[in-house]
């Protein structure tokens, strides 16, 4: 049975501050029904930093997801169809 669609909003610190205690990302893996999630990242106001993009592709394999981004600036993919192959969207602050 698949869970109801939700919006969680967070103020600050996760994988882009601290990648050592990952409890926020844990919960939000667990909000999804899958056993590997798929799970995009859109870094927003920090554009295509690439050091924020690396932790999160870090944390998130580590906590068993298909993690992928979507570049702001250089984007090549077909939006729609990427986003709608998620279980999870991440979108960062700044």
């Amino acid at each position: 049975m698949s869970k109801d669609k939700q919006i969680l909003s967070i103020g600050g610190g996760g994988f882009g501050r601290n990648t050592g205690n990952l409890l926020i990302e844990k919960y939000i893996v667990s909000l999804s029904d899958k056993k590997k999630p798929n799970i995009c990242f859109l870094p927003t106001a920090t554009g295509d930093n690439d050091l924020y993009k690396v932790n999160f592709y870090s944390v998130f394999t580590k906590l068993n997801c298909n993690p992928t981004h979507i570049d702001l600036f250089k984007r090549s993919i077909n939006l729609k169809k990427h986003i709608m192959k998620q279980d999870i969207i991440y979108v960062g602050g700044g």
